[in-house]
């Protein structure tokens, strides 16, 4: 029996609906109450600069931690063991590439976005206008990949089923992602973050602990009843215990990793948020913050993935989902009954509303300051119009958003994820390292970067077998995979940063070295001292 059934069966389908609308209507009330007809872009993009690096390094986290890694990640580990343990370090590593490289400076240099970072010492227009299209693909394919699996979660767990009910609660969130983005911005943002991080953490850390005390608080018997019920003995605790497949299968996963693990610096809303703190020693902080946050996150998912591995062993994980992604929701149900199953279907739904809001945020904004604010009016748009055109932006991204979702319900949640990330990673990152810390970067360079990066990834990923040739794809019944990893980041990345130096190479314009000079010292002291 899986973890729909469950719920069917307890009748509790009403109390998961109940609950989640009195969260809805309350986050609603209260950015209703917050809203401002005069808001200024640095209001509604960055909350004012004013957030606590406490504060933001929470909504940090809750920005972060998506619907994916709270109930595929333990699945994972369920059904792999071993092998799922790097999609547990990934995250940590990520953070410690943006506490390391990015937060400081680009606190210091960005004012919203990664092309106010390069506009400082490059040609403003072509890095803005190439960062935001790389902006606004990577937030699509994140809230299709979120809104496509909301959808196949939610319908079976409200006790619903079919093609026409999963549709359906995509467009409700789609709908309510647009009206809270368009109303509140960042300071909604923040609350909904906040919140969802909170229950995420006291909910998933109170099942660790029920799994824990199931084996007398021993890590040593739990890991021992997992490998006993795994089917393959003490190699399930050992690399290699699963694998399967040849050197495409061993190159998909290291791809993955590596978009995962570099990715995450480049990824439009967790930038836009460094900002939102007054210092740089703040935006430091907030990550630190997020980092020990992500850490106690990752030690409790192991545990409910060995958990589940120990207490319903690999087998019933698959009954309930090929993927294990029900794993979660079936050990809530095998230790704490239907409640805690509802209360974790709750903060799976909190998950996914958090996170397609902060998505949606970045999108819009990138869409009002880089593309409209200084492509378009060249940097003569009034704050007025910029906030206006974010929250129309929200509307036009959520409904595009929406309607791929609708379109693509068969497209695998994992692989529209880590290509989001592998966008990130080979257009964003790339320009971003170069700008900072490269005094030979060009605006050539950064557009051949950006632009090749995005081309790159998204054109190895269409030739891929995750979207023709075989019966997941997202076209069974055509074939025109040439590529044959369904990630591309093992490619696309190396191409980004290569690209990036040819261009800075080759290119006529360079460098302004006064440019550059106040530029540095922006970096390093926080304001222009020239």
């Amino acid at each position: 029996m899986n973890a729909a059934s469950v719920l069917a069966q307890g009748n509790h389908a009403g109390v998961v609906i109940t609950f989640f609308a009195v969260f809805v209507v309350g986050l609603l009330l209260i950015s209703l109450l917050d809203a401002s007809e005069t808001d200024t872009p640095r209001r509604f993009f960055v909350s004012g600069r004013r957030l606590s690096s406490a504060r933001n390094g929470i909504a940090l986290f809750g920005d972060f931690i998506s619907a994916a890694t709270l109930l595929g990640t333990p699945g994972l580990i369920a059904l792999a063991g071993f092998d799922g343990i790097p999609y547990l370090l990934g995250p940590i590593v990520a953070w410690a590439v943006i506490l390391l490289l990015i937060a400081e400076p680009f606190h210091n240099t960005g004012r919203y976005t990664v092309g106010d970072v390069l506009a400082h010492h490059l040609r403003p227009r072509p890095v803005h206008m190439a960062l935001g299209l790389a902006t606004l693909v990577i937030s699509l394919l994140y809230l299709t990949a979120q809104l496509v699996g909301a959808g196949a979660l939610a319908a079976p767990l409200l006790g619903i089923s079919g093609v026409v009910a999963q549709n359906f609660l995509m467009l409700f969130l789609g709908v309510l992602m647009i009206i809270y983005v368009a109303i509140s911005g960042m300071h909604g943002a923040t609350l909904v973050q906040c919140f969802k991080a909170a229950f995420l953490l006291v909910a998933s850390a109170f099942l660790a602990l029920l799994v824990l005390a199931r084996f007398g608080w021993n890590p040593s018997d739990l890991l021992g009843a997992a490998a006993d019920r795994s089917g393959v003995g003490e190699r399930f605790l050992a690399p290699g215990a699963r694998s399967q497949g040849g050197t495409a299968d061993k190159l998909d996963g290291l791809s993955l990793q590596l978009a995962a693990v570099l990715g995450a610096a480049g990824l439009p809303h967790l930038l836009l948020r460094l900002g939102a703190v007054p210092t740089a020693r703040a935006a430091r902080r907030s990550v630190q913050w997020t980092a020990v946050l992500t850490c106690v996150f990752c030690v409790t998912a192991g545990v409910l993935g060995f958990g589940a591995a120990a207490v319903l062993g690999p087998a019933e994980v698959m009954n309930g989902n090929t993927s294990g992604n029900t794993a979660t929701l079936l050990l809530s149900d095998s230790l704490g009954g239907s409640v805690l199953l509802t209360v974790m279907s709750c903060v799976a739904f909190a998950t996914i509303l958090a996170v397609v809001a902060g998505v949606a945020l970045a999108a819009a904004t990138s869409m009002a300051h880089d593309i409209y604010g200084v492509v378009i009016r060249k940097g003569r748009a009034t704050e007025s119009q910029e906030v206006l055109v974010a929250r129309v932006s929200a509307v036009l991204i959520g409904s595009a958003a929406t309607a791929l979702a609708l379109w693509a319900s068969r497209v695998n949640v994992s692989f529209a994820a880590g290509l989001a990330f592998a966008v990130a990673a080979s257009a964003v990152l790339p320009a971003l390292l170069y700008g900072l810390y490269w005094r030979g970067f060009t605006t050539t360079g950064a557009v051949w970067s950006i632009y090749g990066g995005l081309i790159c990834s998204v054109a190895l990923a269409v030739l891929s077998p995750a979207v023709s040739g075989t019966p997941t794809a997202l076209f069974p019944d055509m074939d025109f995979a040439v590529f044959p990893l369904k990630y591309p980041s093992i490619v696309s990345i190396p191409l980004g940063f290569v690209l990036g130096w040819l261009g800075s190479v080759l290119s006529r314009d360079k460098p302004h070295p006064a440019a550059r000079a106040a530029f540095e010292r922006r970096v390093l002291a926080g304001s222009d001292t020239s």
